[in-house]
């Protein structure tokens, strides 16, 4: 699990919040939301009539409960993995931001990724 992880970005989430610095904020939330989305299950597939009897809520795709789904649950070792892609992510558009000439853009992403990388730490 990566509970050690998760809890490190939300706390430091909470402090960047606290000190209003939205930077940080955001590029810990966009982590936290990259670990959530990894953990998501795929559903299984949709056929017109399940023949299942369920009762549907007009306009939902299946029965009640149907969006209800065990997620998985990731390792310390693959949420570490995540959060290093995004730190890399990063890195390389500062890169290509730099290229460019737009240094502003570089140095909010570079910012990004540091605060990251001190978390992985």
């Amino acid at each position: 699990m990566s509970g050690d992880l998760r809890a490190r970005l939300r706390a430091a989430l909470l402090a960047a919040r606290r000190a209003r610095d939205p930077v940080a904020a955001g590029a810990l939330r966009t982590a936290l939301a990259a670990i959530e989305n990894a953990e998501a299950v795929a559903p299984p597939p949709r056929r017109a009539d399940d023949g299942s009897g369920g009762s549907r809520i007009a306009g939902t795709a299946g029965p009640l409960g149907a969006g209800e789904a065990p997620r998985a649950e990731l390792s310390e070792d693959e949420a570490r993995a995540i959060v290093v892609a995004e730190v890399e992510e990063r890195r390389a558009a500062a890169a290509g931001y730099e290229a460019r000439g737009e240094a502003g853009r570089a140095a909010r992403l570079r910012s990004e990724a540091d605060v990251l990388a001190g978390q992985l730490a």
